[in-house]
């Protein structure tokens, strides 16, 4: 025993000894003696290891690069709690503000592993602005981006979960259109690839959204053909609810005005 052992450890050490002598003492009735039971603690200590290994292989796979480490210490906001799309061109703001702290191509490997993770991925998706390093937004991210994102991520939740997403995925991808401020035609031009499968979930959430914009527009049209002077009045005639209908027949009108061109 170990000058340093706790007294829990003493306890188990003698134990187990006493307990060899314990069985090897014969039975008044001439049976084998029995096996010394170990205790509790010290077979949950035997167990140990085996479940600490690979807790330990995943803290080293989770290792941070040196790099990023860095940028996190630099710009906490940027690359710390909350993640927030970055400008292009940053970095080569990077190198240029900090020659002394980057090499080009740990920061090149470290920006990559940044702009793949999840968490990054989520902020592009949701059509957050780009930032600069100061936090200030200065540029809008572009559809195609925030398309391919929402597709890596879909990709990655189904490989983790197995389920049937697709239709949260078209869901998203109508919303993304929706948000992009583009007609349909422009932004298929922009994100239409040589997958099949995607463009196939692309062609869905535009068949969506031109069926929900032809229910606008007829409704526009049942309006303007009811001859109703307002908007309440012709909602109170079919039961509907006056501010759905303002809202609907708001937007119908806006579909009519030509969408701006792709840039």
């Amino acid at each position: 025993m170990t000058d340093t052992a706790t007294p829990q450890e003493e306890i188990q050490e003698v134990q187990p000894a006493e307990a060899e002598g314990a069985a090897q003492q014969p039975r008044a009735d001439g049976r084998p003696p029995r096996q010394p039971r170990q205790p509790r603690q010290q077979q949950q200590q035997k167990q140990k290891p085996k479940q600490a290994a690979p807790q330990q292989q995943a803290a080293r796979s989770r290792k941070v690069h040196p790099a990023l480490e860095k940028l996190f210490e630099l710009y906490p906001n940027m690359f710390g709690a909350r993640f927030l799309p970055l400008k292009l061109g940053v970095f080569q703001d990077l190198l240029e503000k900090h020659p002394d702290d980057f090499k080009k191509d740990d920061l090149k490997v470290a920006l990559g592993l940044h702009a793949r993770s999840t968490r990054y991925l989520e902020a592009v998706a949701a059509g957050l602005a780009r930032h600069d390093l100061d936090g200030n937004a200065v540029e809008p991210v572009a559809p195609e981006h925030v398309h391919h994102a929402i597709l890596e991520l879909h990709r990655r939740r189904a490989q983790r979960t197995g389920e049937d997403l697709r239709p949260q995925l078209v869901a998203r991808i109508a919303r993304a259109v929706e948000a992009s401020g583009l007609d349909r035609e422009a932004y298929a031009v922009l994100v239409r690839s040589r997958d099949e499968d995607t463009n196939a979930v692309l062609d869905e959430a535009l068949a969506e959204l031109a069926q929900q914009a032809a229910k606008r527009e007829a409704l526009l049209r049942a309006f303007e053909a009811s001859g109703r002077d307002s908007e309440q009045a012709f909602a109170e005639m079919y039961g509907m609810d006056a501010d759905e209908v303002a809202r609907t027949l708001a937007r119908a009108r806006a579909e009519r005005q030509p969408a701006p061109p792709a840039a």
